[in-house]
């Protein structure tokens, strides 16, 4: 059996930003003009729509894995690298599943750019896309969820809601109460405003909702020593991603456990963390399976990153998390699961406040023939 063809297809749906706001992918506003608009908090573009890539891997054997890379901006540059340098290499390679041949394509696929500097960004986004492909195809040939090839049992994996929807206050709370009585008790809120206004609000949602658990992605502009003393579940990204000192310092006075993750794509990359973040979280269409199993093994708590993803991206971290010990709790986000959603004959379940990992072999993606990018799920 043999790697028949790669493809990469780069993916872009229209969003109502209005309502995506304050969620993951769209959690502060936006000014400009264009496609890509700048965040009116902190110096990083976003896209006003839905953007990401997708890549099929098909097997001589007529069957097909799915795979996503990260690519909240311009997808095409991650398929472009797919198309033009990772095609070439795995056509025609010999592939019979096992975990060891998804390691061994990893390592060529990183090769190709070594010593050049592409230890990150879209050449990493790129690879992890195959890398999940390759394992969606590697538990459909053992007859196994992706979940069972990496050893979990779990049926269900909790789920944390990213983001608190709403203009004000009671919408904010309301949008609170409506998913506690789902079952979930941990929610992540956005620094956008001021910190002592997202302060304020947490005091509020704890003095409201006691019992349940928030955490904060402060988007890399946390005013330094802010956030020390409150009780939460994890301070994540509180400043730019190079600052390792600045995270040290707040780390060292700080109530709650440091979360990092999104911004890396390797173990090498997070080695100067692993002593100093209490969470790490992998994002799968940046690191892939077969890598963040490997920081899993480094971490004290893995949490996988979900943001803007289809099926591929949502499910490979449906599966990782039901399968590493160190894990058993995923990101959700209402509107990224619907439109991921949209698209699947088998939509992504939930159960209450909890994934349900599927039981189909492989990621257990099943796009509609009329997919997101148009007629290509034959």
């Amino acid at each position: 059996m043999r790697i028949e063809k790669v493809t990469a297809i780069p993916v872009r749906i229209a969003r109502d930003g209005r309502t995506a706001r304050g969620l993951a992918g769209s959690p502060t506003g936006v000014s400009g003009e264009g496609r890509y608009r700048w965040s009116t908090a902190y110096p990083v573009l976003y896209p006003v729509d839905f953007e990401t890539a997708l890549v099929r891997v098909d097997l001589s054997n007529g069957m097909t894995g799915w795979g996503e890379a990260q690519a909240p901006l311009a997808p095409e540059v991650a398929c472009t690298i797919v198309e033009l340098l990772f095609a070439p290499l795995l056509a025609g390679r010999p592939f019979g599943g096992a975990p060891g041949e998804i390691g061994e394509i990893r390592e060529l696929l990183y090769n190709t750019m070594r010593v050049r500097g592409q230890t990150g960004g879209y050449q990493l986004d790129a690879m992890a896309g195959v890398d999940l492909a390759l394992w969606d195809l590697a538990g459909q040939l053992a007859g196994q969820s992706v979940a069972r090839m990496l050893g979990g049992g779990r049926r269900l994996v909790p789920a944390y809601v990213s983001g608190v929807a709403g203009a004000t206050d009671e919408e904010r709370l309301a949008f609170i109460g409506e998913h506690v009585e789902r079952g979930f008790r941990l929610f992540k809120v956005y620094l956008e405003e001021s910190w002592g206004e997202l302060e304020r609000r947490i005091r509020l949602f704890q003095s409201v909702f006691p019992g349940v658990r928030f955490a904060v992605d402060a988007l890399w502009h946390l005013p330094e020593g802010a956030g020390q003393d409150l009780d939460l579940e994890w301070m994540e990204c509180p400043f730019p991603p190079e600052e390792i000192e600045a995270h040290a310092r707040w780390a060292a006075g700080a109530r709650a456990p440091l979360a990092v993750g999104e911004s890396y794509r390797t173990r090498y990359e997070l080695r100067p963390w692993l002593g100093l973040a209490g969470v790490l979280q992998p994002d799968l269409g940046r690191c892939g399976i077969t890598e963040s199993v490997a920081i899993g093994k480094l971490a004290k708590r893995l949490v996988p990153h979900v943001s803007i993803a289809l099926a591929p991206q949502i499910l490979a971290a449906v599966h990782l998390a039901a399968a590493l010990p160190n894990s058993g709790l995923c990101e959700y986000n209402p509107r990224v699961l619907e439109v991921a959603n949209r698209f699947l004959a088998e939509p992504i379940a939930m159960d209450g406040a909890n994934y349900v990992v599927p039981e189909r072999p492989g990621l257990g993606v099943v796009f509609h023939r009329e997919g997101p990018a148009g007629a290509w799920t034959d």
